[in-house]
């Protein structure tokens, strides 16, 4: 199906970060747009605003007529929907076109040069970074992020004359295959998604497979030390980077008075001064990346710098809500053990001196089943841990996994709870808090407005009975 000559697109999962971007692309196109999701969400409300029609109940009879006929239908789907879903079934059984976001992702985008960020951990943040990067430069770009920027309000950005399109490379489900990338940077590759890929080893081929997807004359930027033997072709360079070494990294690091200026180094030029936006020690290495990608499609290095300096961050990764002498308290997406110890390391570098506490909801009984231990070696890094259920996602129980299993492998003598995640609010008015984060991929971020109404009232309880 050509996508330019479609009438209109359907999309079963309609609210998903990653969906939600292309239910955007293609209102901007003028196509007809519409879908379901299994709740509604601030994100698919503010869609049905911008023009899409999304309903929330597993129902044939809600499919709008534009979206009824075969010929001019495309069906989107995310490989969260279960197969017996009834809009799903009533689709295929009607032989309508039925494609994955990210083929649909890879058919957009192949025609453009497209600028790939994969990785187990990073990638949301480093794309993000390196999409604003160049939107803010003369170069410009088309972007899909993984999250909603805080610079633009949106997880979509539009270049009508950029040839660059910047893409999450996500390797869920093996979806970074359908990309054909003329550049990438690959962050991370500790295992994680064992319930697609079964082992370590067939996680990493994955990535040496999506490697071999570069076109000639492009480049592929790795972060120095992981767990990975590219399989490039003829034609394409390769670069390393990380924090303190390879082709691409910092130097004369200065973190302090919750601010971060680095020095940016690069075969070719170096840029000083760079002060981070989102001042995280975990950001220097997600900046050194992203400018790497800026600098080599052509970002001048003043307009790096700029951008570094004004990159207000992502929505859930490293979200500051609270930030002031006495309190802090921050959203973060950390959803796997490497992750989660990224984010603690970070903060414990910006408040050595402060107790800090986590709220953490485990995503996935099979990530959990697979990784309690290392979850457990991670949030024992805290001076206090919260763990409330494991959010299900896609999956159904598995008998015997539950938060527990990390509750009991956390170090001797942390502090440490279980609750249900409605009682977190109550939890808090029990616990003295200092420095506070919120960790998970699930429905915890639904509860932020609530903790951060718990924790103000009290500090101006505080401060009124001082």
């Amino acid at each position: 199906m050509n996508i330019e000559t479609i009438g209109s697109v359907y999309f079963v999962g309609a609210g998903g970060i990653g969906m939600s971007a292309l239910v955007r692309y293609f209102l901007s196109k003028g196509k007809t747009v519409a879908g379901y999701d299994r709740t509604a969400t601030p994100l698919t409300e503010e869609l049905i605003a911008e023009g899409a029609q999304i309903h929330y109940e597993e129902n044939v009879d809600l499919i709008p007529q534009a979206c009824r006929d075969k010929k001019s239908t495309l069906v989107v789907l995310t490989p969260a929907v279960p197969e017996d879903h009834a809009e799903l079934v009533y689709f295929r059984s009607n032989g309508f076109e039925i494609q994955k976001r990210a083929q649909v992702l890879g058919t957009i985008t192949h025609s453009s040069k497209a600028l790939c960020v994969a990785g187990t951990h990073g990638k949301t943040t480093t794309s993000s970074m390196a999409a604003h990067l160049l939107y803010q430069s003369h170069v410009r770009c088309t972007a899909f992020l993984g999250g909603i920027s805080k610079n633009y309000g949106t997880n979509l950005l539009l270049s009508q004359e950029s040839p660059y399109t910047v893409i999450e490379a996500d390797e869920f489900d093996r979806s970074f295959h359908w990309l054909s990338p003329y550049m990438s940077v690959v962050t991370s590759t500790d295992p994680d998604h064992l319930d697609i890929y079964g082992t370590a080893e067939a996680y990493l081929k994955s990535f040496e497979h999506y490697t071999s997807l570069i076109q000639p004359g492009g480049a592929l930027i790795v972060r120095k030390g992981i767990s990975l033997q590219p399989k490039v072709n003829e034609g394409v360079r390769v670069y390393t980077y990380s924090r303190d070494e390879g082709d691409f990294h910092a130097e004369n690091i200065r973190i302090g008075n919750g601010e971060i200026f680095i020095d940016f180094v690069a075969p070719d030029t170096r840029i000083n001064d760079i002060q981070l936006g989102v001042p995280v020690s975990i950001n220097i290495e997600n900046g050194v990346a992203a400018m790497a990608l800026a600098h080599l499609n052509g970002a001048t290095d003043e307009e790096i710098k700029q951008g570094m300096g004004n990159f207000r961050g992502v929505d859930r990764r490293f979200d500051f809500k609270i930030k002031n002498d006495r309190l802090v308290f921050l959203s973060d997406y950390a959803h796997h053990p490497s992750e989660i110890k990224q984010s603690v390391l970070s903060i414990r570098e910006l408040y050595k001196d402060k107790k800090i506490t986590a709220i953490f909801q485990p995503h996935l009984y099979t990530r959990t089943r697979d990784f309690y231990k290392d979850f457990a070696d991670s949030l024992s890094l805290l001076d206090e841990v919260i763990l409330t259920d494991i959010y299900p996602a896609r999956e159904t129980p598995i008998p015997g996994v539950s938060s527990r299993l990390i509750y009991d492998n956390l170090r001797p003598g942390i502090e440490k709870s279980l609750c249900k995640k409605e009682e977190i609010p109550g939890l808090l008015r029990t616990k003295q808090i200092e420095v506070l984060i919120t960790l998970g991929a699930g429905d915890i971020d639904n509860y932020v407005p609530e903790i951060v109404n718990e924790l103000t009232k009290r500090q101006e309880n505080k401060e009124v009975s001082s």
